[in-house]
């Protein structure tokens, strides 16, 4: 059993070692009894045949169906609990981006700052990622944590973890991914609270990602449309993070991280009720952390005064010729 550094690797640990146990029981168990039946009804002459007819035991059969069946749906509902407890972040839980390419592995930290092959975290504080790649699938491993989970092309995933142990840690992509796939390898490096702000005070970052991306909103002339008081020819984005949003199309949709990418960069997919499509896709005009940059300004804006503009029948703005 590897090394284990994270709040549930000690689950993950007994729910394995249970499995393994159970299930080299059963082997045992099987191949003893075959070895058992195999010397005590050996055939002890040429010419022996069996003195009693076979007949059928109902309880036995029975006993190897349901017992099985029982202990399989006991690790079945077990493992499921601990695959969706470590599957949803807690709300405390610092969101740290990720972005895979060939080959290599770049985190922004809150405060803005990119590193690369690096991860920075505090010990004992949960911390979200959010994940995807530049060009083709990737796998986010990290063995001490037991967290593993793909980073994909055009999409964003998550994980978490709770570190619970100062160290360094191997981070590696366990996805072949290109020629240099094994060279795609990180280290994650758990610090104290302590000493992990006064590493991200000297990061080499100036401002926060939500600054970045608040620079890149008024550069890129969403400003223009977006107006935070509504009144624009796109909706105000105020408040818009994971609210409903009401579709052109009659559906409705939570506007979280992937939301908001899929309206930068095919804003016709996503029209909001209400307002017709003329914002231009940024397909190909930014990068993935310009992306996130903007992702973060975007969740910054909180204004519980003004909800975002999500439409329904009846409540038609006084402008219809806005974008997503």
């Amino acid at each position: 059993m590897q090394q284990t550094a994270s709040s549930f690797g000690g689950q993950w640990n007994l729910l394995f070692a249970s499995e393994f146990a159970l299930s080299a029981a059963i082997a045992l168990g099987v191949f003893g009894l075959i070895g058992f039946f195999c010397y005590r009804y050996r055939r002890r002459s040429p010419f022996e045949v069996p003195t009693r007819p076979l007949r059928r035991n109902v309880f036995m059969e029975g006993g190897w169906i349901v017992i099985p069946t029982i202990l399989a749906l006991a690790f079945f509902v077990w493992g499921a609990i601990l695959y969706f407890r470590m599957s949803t972040p807690p709300r405390d839980a610092e969101t740290i981006y990720i972005v895979g390419r060939q080959w290599m592995w770049k985190a922004q930290q809150p405060n803005g700052a990119w590193e690369n092959d690096e991860l920075h975290v505090p010990v004992g504080q949960p911390v979200r990622l959010l994940m995807t790649s530049e060009d083709v699938i990737h796998s986010f491993y990290v063995p001490a944590f037991r967290v593993k989970e793909d980073v994909l092309p055009g999409r964003y995933t998550q994980t978490w973890f709770n570190a619970t142990t100062p160290g360094r840690y191997i981070l590696e992509c366990s996805e072949y991914c290109g020629v240099y796939h094994s060279q795609m390898r990180g280290r994650v490096i758990v610090m104290e609270p302590k000493a992990y702000a006064a590493w991200l005070g000297t990061a080499g970052s100036e401002s926060s990602a939500a600054a970045i991306g608040q620079r890149l909103f008024h550069d890129y002339g969403c400003i223009n449309c977006h107006n935070p008081d509504g009144h624009g020819p796109a909706p105000s984005l105020v408040g818009l993070y994971g609210t409903e949003v009401r579709l052109e199309n009659g559906q409705t949709v939570t506007a979280d991280e992937s939301y908001i990418r899929q309206s930068i960069l095919d804003p016709a997919s996503q029209v909001v009720y209400g307002f017709r499509p003329i914002m231009p896709s940024f397909n190909g005009k930014i990068s993935e952390e310009q992306i996130l940059d903007l992702i973060a300004y975007i969740k910054s804006q909180k204004n519980p005064e003004q909800p975002p503009i999500s439409k329904t029948p009846g409540t038609l703005p006084n402008r219809s010729d806005g974008s997503p």
